[in-house]
């Protein structure tokens, strides 16, 4: 059947009629894609308790049904939204690497890349370590998270000139939580405003940035493999 137009007239002004037209159809490249860019843009100005099936739906224009039929829930949602981040925030840390750089700048690039990332995502950010909103079983996700953290922990394993397996030995366990503690922490006092104070005290010229720089440097000393001294050589050598 085709689709047709109503005419309505008033007689009593003479006006030309009105044509109300039909809405058109809504039709996407990609739905999925479409639901997951309209959560986050729901995720970043209303926040995780503004984000839910309905939200999400109404926000890209289409029905209610829809994101049921793609994420099955809204922890699914969730998590696929969680798992674009996760992509991201991996390329925003490799971001500010350059060819060439010594270790230690690597890892201080790397620590701006993950700060970056956290100031311009806030909502996707805090959503990504919400463990309890999440189900890391989702392919997507585990995948998209591992290579994150993989970015993170290649890093100090090079910084400490070491290879990385799949277990870890106590010491490069340690280095990796001190390097991750550290980054994650900064970012998450820093979107809490809680460095204001503290950073109103610097000298002329300091901010976040300068502030999260000798963090990194001292992080860097702390955490930097040192070759063993000659008394210690010499120790070893007796011990054989």
């Amino acid at each position: 059947m085709k689709a047709t137009t109503r005419r309505t007239t008033s007689v009593r002004t003479g006006r030309k009629p009105a044509v109300l037209k039909r809405a058109a159809p809504y039709h996407h490249g990609s739905l999925h894609a479409a639901m997951l860019q309209a959560a986050e843009r729901i995720l970043e100005r209303d926040g995780i308790q503004g984000l839910t099936l309905r939200a999400a739906a109404r926000e890209a224009g289409v029905s209610h049904a829809a994101p049921k039929n793609h994420f099955g829930d809204l922890r699914g949602l969730l998590s696929e939204l969680a798992a674009v981040g996760f992509e991201r925030f991996g390329t925003a840390m490799l971001s500010k690497l350059r060819d060439g750089d010594p270790s230690t700048a690597r890892m201080d690039a790397i620590g701006h890349g993950y700060v970056a990332f956290a100031r311009a995502h806030p909502g996707l950010f805090l959503l990504m370590f919400r463990s309890e909103r999440l189900d890391f079983s989702r392919p997507a996700l585990r995948a998209a998270s591992d290579a994150a953290f993989s970015v993170l922990a290649d890093t100090v394993a090079e910084r400490r000139q070491e290879s990385i397996a799949a277990t870890l030995t106590l010491p490069q366990a340690a280095h990796i939580a001190a390097a991750w503690s550290l980054v994650h922490g900064f970012s998450m006092l820093l979107l809490d405003g809680r460095l204001k104070r503290l950073i109103a005290r610097l000298p002329p010229g300091g901010d976040e940035t300068t502030l999260l720089t000798a963090m990194l440097k001292a992080g860097g000393r702390r955490g930097a493999r040192r070759p063993p001294d000659s008394k210690t050589q010499r120790r070893a050598g007796k011990d054989r």
